[in-house]
């Protein structure tokens, strides 16, 4: 779905409200911005009071189990958990929440979705002694909502095809002929298209991309599981587009899949946010907490590269930019056409 696409769903769903349906009244949320210092001792209470929470989310569906249990059997509060992709979730909370039906607590995707659900006013402020222990630019100004993890781009290659030896150094390198059909890319990876332009400067990046498809071409395939089986099966040599922990785990499990990153790898957060109408506000807020402390040792288990500076990142030698979720959401009618036409269509002029 094209974040104009979205965008036009948040609009109808808005309309809802016009017609006529309340939002339901708010759970008792002071807790949320409390900085005292019984802050945390009255949070768990509440939150076990509340005894449940919502969550929707896109993290990967075998991850999720490990993510959440650690923090049921901590504090005794049952998570249930709604997946989909990231733009669906972004679809659904907004319709449910201008609907007036008052159904998650807590989500967790992508940032640029993150984002687009705070300019909707659909978030509320949150405050947690856990902020200070995160990178810069995790926690954005507004406070309502916060980075977790950084989904990082990397390439992976068939390591029965491929010798690492043999492996591009620079992104200069992808335009060899040597790569000509071999190079593959997840289509919804605009991200990725925007924070390689965008570090090359916008002039050269795109000629970059141009060059590519007119040199070699990309094989264009939808979902980053189908693109990391197909890597493994040797049938796109080279996945130019995968998060950091799928090549990894595969390779753990014994495929003949490794991985590498051309510098700089661009990074996309994943954030984590309290619904305005949320229902056990206090749970919510308190597995926030977690996925900012405990939470962030689990995601680092899982290959995640975590947003805390007191987690060592699987990636911690790899230099990083992290793409600017706003640059996505203000500049959608320059970005998506150039993308379309460059990456999905693969026109060179």
């Amino acid at each position: 779905m094209t974040l104009q696409r979205r965008l036009f769903m948040i609009a109808a769903a808005s309309a809802l409200t016009a017609a006529g349906f309340a939002i339901p009244a708010l759970a008792d949320n002071s807790l949320l911005t409390s900085t005292a210092p019984d802050r945390q001792e009255k949070l768990v209470a509440a939150a076990k009071a509340e005894g449940e929470l919502m969550l929707y989310t896109s993290i990967a569906q075998n991850d999720i189990e490990p993510v959440i249990k650690p923090f049921e059997e901590k504090y005794g509060i049952k998570v249930t958990v709604w997946r989909a992709s990231g733009g669906d979730v972004l679809q659904r909370t907004t319709q449910e929440q201008k609907a007036g039906r008052a159904t998650v607590d807590a989500i967790h995707i992508s940032a640029p979705e993150m984002e687009a659900l705070r300019r909707e006013e659909l978030l509320q402020k949150i405050e947690s002694p856990y902020f200070a222990d995160l990178i810069d630019g995790a926690v954005p100004q507004d406070k309502e909502w916060v980075s977790t993890l950084l989904s990082v781009w990397v390439q992976a290659y068939n390591s029965d095809l491929i010798k690492k030896d043999e492996l591009p150094k620079t992104y200069a390198d992808l335009l060899d002929p040597k790569w000509k059909g071999k190079l593959g890319f997840e289509m919804e990876d605009i991200d990725w298209f925007i924070g390689v332009v965008r570090s090359m400067g916008d002039e050269k990046g795109l000629q970059y991309f141009r060059d590519m498809v007119k040199t070699n071409g990309l094989s264009v395939r939808k979902g980053h599981t189908l693109l990391n089986n197909m890597v493994i099966a040797g049938e796109v040599p080279v996945g130019l587009t995968l998060y950091n922990y799928m090549p990894i785990q595969a390779k753990k499990s014994g495929a003949p899949i490794d991985w590498f990153a051309l510098e700089p790898a661009i990074a996309r957060s994943n954030g984590i946010g309290v619904a305005k109408t949320a229902p056990h506000p206090n749970a919510a807020a308190l597995f926030t907490d977690y996925m900012l402390s405990d939470g962030q040792a689990v995601l680092a288990s899982l290959d995640y590269v975590p947003t805390s500076r007191k987690v060592k990142s699987p990636l911690e030698n790899v230099a990083i930019k992290i793409a600017d979720p706003a640059d996505k959401l203000d500049n959608a009618k320059k970005w998506e056409p150039l993308y379309d036409r460059i990456v999905i269509q693969g026109h060179a002029d």
